[in-house]
């Protein structure tokens, strides 16, 4: 089939990478004329995705893969659209289709009978069908469902191991017609390899949940559900932390259990899905006490972090040089996007920090074009706060930040013992003596 994924971020880059490497013909369709010359040139845009570079140079050198600017002459040869344009959350948590609409119009103008177009994008529920149905026939001339197919396909995948996760997961399909079901079912079936997956009842493969507005509210619900769950665990440690307690010790008990699957607590949610899809499901549902609770908890883990610290240097901080460990929403991605790194910041400039940030995949320039002071290892530091478990920060003991009295780990990563004679605590868990 001659495809066209629209959007090459770090989810609809290396989709597009596996449609070509599965035999397909595949245009990617980017705004960005930067990301098109780095992409044609076989060369990955970002750092961190594993087999991208290889697989990218491999279907670009044999031509199966190409990008362009010009989504609407690359939708003209394409018998399937797959749109994984980012879609933003504004401060009062209402979506921003502005990217999105802009990249649907440019599909419409190209549009013609027989494709079959599909958004992966996350959504509030009703969106492909009230939004994009109509734009889609407004801009085209053609009627859905007699002209062309309209489906929505979550994607569900983590960045950095998307290659792995096509495999390990089912792959929902929502769609507005039985035969636009059928057309993206098979489209599926040949484009990614599955898993096999004993445990699950329906077996590994293309899942049909029968309607868009079901595939759209199963996305939202598996990543609301992880907020949620984060928020309950949260609570726990504060709770737990207060009396003495080991929460992580508590979850690994009550994990030992089949009905139980609590997460893990931490100081902050961050990245593109689990703190904006509750959101997008608050959109949708205002009544959800539960989802709206858990989403404020959860919001508030990093000034409850920096509490620690400031309890623990004698309730003040001015004055203090303090160390925020990791700009990166988790480790081993290269982006900030929600990242507790923000809030953090800023409660601890609250506190009267002078406040510094380190992270191995930023270099000073980009930390200080973030609105930082970068901090670099052996320097002096007062406080540190861990925000993100980088896979380097492991072996950090306290010859790598002279000085520091205080160390508070949000993410449970570092060695308490290489840290001796300084207040260490660790979210979740009581202070040891």
């Amino acid at each position: 089939m001659r495809v066209t994924v629209v959007g090459l971020g770090k989810i609809g880059l290396p989709l597009a990478v596996q449609f070509a490497r599965s035999g397909h013909e595949v245009r990617g369709a980017d705004v960005n004329q930067a990301t098109v010359a780095t992409v044609n040139a076989g060369t990955a845009p970002f750092p961190g995705e594993a087999h991208l570079e290889e697989y990218l140079a491999e279907v670009v050198a044999s031509g199966a893969f190409a990008a362009t600017t010009d989504t609407t002459a690359a939708v003209a040869e394409s018998d399937v659209v797959v749109v994984v344009v980012p879609l933003f959350v504004d401060s009062e948590a209402r979506p921003d289709f502005g990217w999105m609409d802009s990249a649907t119009d440019d599909i419409a103008k190209g549009l013609r009978p027989g494709t079959l177009v599909v958004y992966e994008t996350t959504l509030p529920v009703g969106t492909t069908r009230t939004r994009w149905k109509p734009r889609l026939e407004e801009g085209s001339g053609l009627v859905e469902g007699r002209d062309f197919h309209l489906v929505f396909s979550p994607e569900r995948v983590l960045t950095g191991r998307v290659f792995a996760d096509l495999r390990k997961y089912p792959k929902l399909v929502g769609a507005l017609s039985a035969e636009g079901a059928a057309l993206a079912t098979e489209f599926y079936e040949t484009a990614l390899q599955y898993d096999d997956r004993p445990d699950l009842e329906r077996g590994n493969g293309v899942w049909d949940l029968g309607s868009a507005e079901a595939a759209e509210m199963a996305k939202l619900a598996e990543t609301t559900y992880r907020d949620v769950n984060i928020g309950l665990a949260n609570q726990f440690g504060a709770f737990a932390a207060k009396h003495g307690i080991d929460v992580h010790q508590v979850i690994e008990a009550s994990n030992s259990q089949p009905y139980s699957h609590i997460h893990r607590p931490g100081i902050a949610v961050g990245g593109h899905c689990i703190p904006v899809y509750p959101r997008l499901y608050l959109w949708n549902d205002p009544d959800a006490t539960v989802v709206r609770a858990a989403r404020e908890a959860n919001a508030a883990m990093p000034a409850y972090t920096v509490g620690l610290a400031v309890g623990a240097a004698g309730g003040d901080l001015a004055g203090r040089r303090a160390v925020v460990l990791g700009a990166a929403y988790r480790g081993g991605v290269k982006e900030t996007a929600f990242s507790g790194v923000f809030a953090t910041v800023e409660a601890l400039r609250e506190a009267g920090a002078e406040v510094l940030v380190h992270d191995p995949m930023y270099t000073p320039d980009e930390l200080r074009g973030l609105g930082w002071e970068p901090y670099a290892l052996g320097e002096p530091a007062d406080v540190v706060v861990l925000q993100a478990d980088h896979a380097e920060y492991r072996d950090l003991g306290s010859d790598d930040l002279p000085g520091a009295t205080v160390v508070v780990d949000g993410r449970r990563v570092l060695d308490r013992s290489r840290f001796p004679g300084v207040r260490f605590l660790v979210v979740g868990q009581a202070e040891q003596a």
